[in-house]
């Protein structure tokens, strides 16, 4: 399947057509076994595009319909996380400051208390509690104002977080906020109590306001479907009731859901650990901007970019991805909004692959059908990433085939660390193979087609011939 290409994106792939060739010394054929996993897998030859390219060498060993733009799922977010540790620097962090308005005295706070969000991916319920006890730290135990959330850093329409697939309570759906808290998902946890005949039901953050059972009865089913036989219903903003049961089977098991309510989740995150920790509000939590001219009494600061790109890579995670995306933005214009963060990573993307075609993104994380970029330039970014200094972060960053992340389930019996990615129609791998003979090799292959999804072998038949160890 051709994808088809949109009018938008029509200047970028004219621009990879002016760039020329890379591999022009590369085979154009595909290798038997491919060819062969290709059939198997009801998929046309022309369905693939593929780049083999040595990282020492000047040319490709295979280069197989590697101009032709196509959708790359999420790998994407290697132009993304090589474009930020270039531009940011892997030790860069993201830092929350909090501010104070008022006077403090006797552990009341005589005013409202500031959280300005900085764009941090990595603000979970472990992060939330540190915050808010660091505040407590300072003395403040009662807030006789508000609580303000400045969440101005990232401008952008307001987000319907179903709109991709319909699927708004799956947690890779949830929208990039400039004050993110747990991926505005929720945290359910159930412990089955056999003594009791029960399953105790617990949920992180703390949402203020929100009621759940504190148990659901247990069943002797098999552990299959525990999700299905819970019968959960997280449509009410403010209630989460479960008309099923819990299979004792199952163990312990923690399922993560996407709050029914995003815009006011911050809120009620805060809110709720505030109030969990013992201190007391006044007012209300609310979003606002901080005074100018105040001075922060704290900062919180995140894990290092360098670990936040392993978790977006390994784990293909999007939403962090996009909250990096759009801090590009924020960091190089002053504002985290899409169009400007595409212009930051193009216009980085120009200055240092000048002879390889742009890519055309429109968030950072590859969760798009309308995304195109060809084999042959993720290759060269590969190649071109090889040699930089924060080398060792982005290849540590991938998943390594039948070790962990999101290549887990390879098949494949060579060493390789490589970003997948895969949506309705696509699938598609890309990073590095060590083969036999004690070379590196760049490896990237997209597969766009309505049955995408059974092309696993193929990818699997690519990283073992890319390693030598099949060579037909």
């Amino acid at each position: 399947m051709r994808p088809r290409l949109f009018s938008h994106l029509l200047p970028l792939l004219l621009l990879g057509l002016c760039a020329g060739p890379v591999h022009s010394q590369a085979t154009h054929a595909l290798p038997p076994s491919v060819q062969e996993a290709m059939k198997s897998a009801r998929l046309p030859l022309d369905a693939l595009s593929v780049v083999v390219w040595p990282v020492q060498a000047d040319s490709a060993r295979l280069a197989y319909l590697a101009e032709l733009p196509r959708n790359p799922a999420s790998l994407m977010k290697l132009v993304t996380t090589t474009a930020a540790l270039d531009m940011l620097g892997p030790a860069f962090t993201w830092r929350t400051p909090v501010f104070m308005e008022g006077q403090l005295s006797d552990g009341v706070l005589q005013g409202n208390l500031y959280l300005q969000g900085s764009g941090d991916p990595r603000l979970g319920v472990e992060q939330l509690w540190l915050l808010m006890r660091r505040i407590q730290a300072l003395g403040i135990r009662q807030i006789q104002g508000d609580i303000v959330l400045d969440r101005s850093l990232f401008s952008m329409p307001t987000p319907d977080p179903g709109s991709f697939d319909g699927e708004p309570l799956r947690p890779y759906n949830a929208t990039p906020d400039a004050l993110l808290i747990n991926f505005k998902s929720l945290r359910l946890q159930f412990v089955p109590d056999p003594a009791h005949q029960v399953a105790r039901v617990h949920i992180e953050p703390p949402l203020a306001g929100l009621a759940w059972p504190t148990t659901v009865p247990l069943d002797n089913a098999d552990c299959s479907d525990y999700r299905g036989g819970l019968k959960a219903d997280f449509q009410q903003p403010l209630y989460i009731s479960f008309a099923g049961t819990y299979p004792q089977s199952c163990g312990e098991k923690t399922w993560s859901v996407a709050y029914i309510d995003p815009a006011q989740f911050a809120a009620r995150a805060v809110h709720g650990m505030w109030l969990q920790l013992g201190g007391q509000l006044n007012g209300a939590v609310r979003d606002g901007l901080v005074p100018a001219g105040a001075q922060p009494v704290l900062l919180h600061e995140s894990p290092t970019l360098a670990e936040v790109v392993r978790d977006i890579n390994k784990f293909s995670n999007n939403v962090m991805a996009d909250q990096l995306f759009l801090t590009l933005g924020a960091q190089q214009r002053g504002r985290g909004h899409a169009s400007e963060a595409a212009e930051v990573v193009h216009t980085w993307w120009r200055e240092r692959l000048p002879l390889a075609s742009a890519p055309g993104l429109d968030k950072g994380s590859g969760l798009s059908r309308d995304a195109r970029v060809s084999a042959q330039s993720l290759a060269a970014l590969l190649k071109w990433a090889w040699a930089q200094g924060f080398m060792p972060e982005l290849v540590s960053s991938l998943p390594i085939t039948g070790v962990d992340g999101t290549l887990k389930r390879s098949k494949s019996t060579a060493l390789a660390h490589l970003k997948t990615g895969s949506l309705r129609d696509v699938m598609g791998i890309a990073g590095y193979v060590d083969a036999a003979n004690g070379q590196r090799h760049v490896l990237v292959a997209i597969v766009n087609h309505a049955h995408a999804n059974q092309a696993r072998p193929v990818m699997d038949a690519l990283i073992d011939w890319t390693a030598g160890k099949d060579n037909r």
